[in-house]
């Protein structure tokens, strides 16, 4: 169960068990504050808990540890920028479900080829406690929802944008895997707080070409959001890699670190750990139509699906499935086309409908089954292999913008919550 712990772990390290809180305030009186955020509080006995869940993923990737100080330093300054966020969103009326929790939890567990009662008793084992657990992939979500309704609100790419990004050599082919390194500037920094910034970067730099990798400088001094995880941006499309950098990965190749950068948020220096090339994006594409009855509070469940079964025995004895969609399916969008569903990629109308295309061959019609929308029946009409390249790019593209102004501007928000916050950092170091 090593990778439920790594995840667990990661979980833990980046939301910060906040639900041991009140517990460890009635239990262990020595268990002091570390940090106040606003009106909340991070505990001692959190920043431990935080702190052993990185510890235990860089033990098993062997290698020297990096120091204690510097990690614990790390993990704090994430636990309050995550409890700034989870406020904010409360603040803001996000809430998410218990059946959301369900859902994200039964997607882990399904991850790791597992029920959720097997991942509830490998968690306890590994000393997580799962109600903790839930709470951590509560808050998660939460910030996700935060983070994605600041998006929508602030961030728009036009079909300009676009077209200009397209023709640009940042929409080369193939993918970087790259880390980042930075040390960070305050608003309104002066000449000397520049010039000391740049010779740290300088100097670290210097370390890396004489011998120390790349990941142990960036747990050691990065300020970035990757920092504990050695600065590791993962592979990334070159119309991923933010614009400052474009220039810069040009002309590097694997292995190479570049020159400091100055950005606006400080000095940053980025490491190419492997490239690849790209491949042509060709999908599945199938040709279906579909009948489609509703249970209602005047047609029952049962009814409904003797309905459905009488409707496809009378196609498979001959009756045309066009009319019998027009005169009997309840999908009002699809009824007039005679249920045409015209060509459409795997997974475009759920899970239901393409596990009862997949076992039929062109002109069958499916057994009945079973979604959120009701009974249903679907013929297969046709299959075919398309090149979606062009289509792919393009959408990648407006990702890539749209993905490029949201970190800037939301990197934007998160100082500017922490600027407007009450913070008092209570640790030693």
């Amino acid at each position: 169960m090593k990778r439920i712990l790594a995840l667990a772990a990661i979980v833990f390290a980046v939301v910060g068990p906040i639900g041991v809180r009140a517990q460890a305030l009635l239990s262990d009186s020595l268990d002091k504050i570390i940090a106040v955020v606003d009106e909340n509080v991070i505990l001692q006995s959190e920043l431990d808990r935080a702190y052993e869940s990185i510890m235990s993923q860089y033990r098993t990737r062997g290698g020297d540890l990096p120091p204690e100080d510097v990690v614990r330093k790390q993990v704090l300054e994430r636990l309050i920028t995550m409890q700034l966020q989870i406020a904010r969103a409360s603040q803001t009326g996000i809430v998410v479900a218990d059946t959301e929790v369900d859902t994200a939890v039964q997607r882990i567990a399904e991850q790791n080829k597992i029920d959720v009662s097997q991942l509830r008793e490998s968690l306890v084992r590994d000393g997580f406690s799962f109600e903790e657990f839930r709470k951590t992939l509560r808050d998660e979500l939460q910030v996700q929802r935060l983070r994605a309704r600041f998006v929508q609100s602030r961030v728009a790419v036009t079909d300009t944008e676009v077209d200009i990004f397209l023709t640009s050599d940042a929409t080369r082919a193939g993918e970087l895997r790259l880390s980042h390194l930075l040390i960070g500037l305050p608003e309104s920094a002066t000449p000397e707080q520049v010039e000391a910034a740049r010779a740290k970067i300088e100097k670290i730099r210097t370390e890396i070409v004489a011998g120390l990798a790349f990941a142990d400088a960036a747990i050691r001094y990065s300020e970035g959001q990757q920092a504990l995880e050695g600065g590791d941006l993962g592979w990334r499309r070159y119309d991923q890699i933010p614009s400052a950098f474009t220039e810069l990965v040009a002309t590097m190749k694997t292995g190479d670190v570049s020159q400091p950068v100055r950005g606006p948020n400080g000095f940053h220096m980025i490491h190419i750990a492997g490239m690849r090339e790209a491949s042509a994006v060709v999908v599945t594409e199938f040709k279906a139509s579909h009948i489609v009855v509703k249970p209602t509070e005047l047609l029952t469940e049962d009814k409904a699906r003797e309905r459905i079964d009488a409707l496809r025995k009378r196609i498979v004895e001959g009756a045309d499935f066009a009319e019998q969609a027009k005169a009997h399916s309840d999908d009002k969008t699809t009824a007039n086309l005679g249920g045409d569903l015209g060509w459409f990629q795997a997974g475009t109308f759920g899970t239901g409908i393409d596990a009862a295309m997949k076992p039929l061959k062109d002109g069958e019609v499916s057994e009945p089954f079973r979604t959120e929308l009701g009974w249903h029946i679907v013929k297969r009409i046709g299959v075919r292999e398309m090149d979606r390249t062009v289509e792919v790019r393009r959408a990648q593209a407006r990702e890539t913008l749209v993905n490029r102004k949201a970190e800037e501007e939301y990197d934007n928000f998160l100082r500017q919550m922490r600027a407007e916050a009450y913070i008092e950092n209570r640790s030693a170091g």
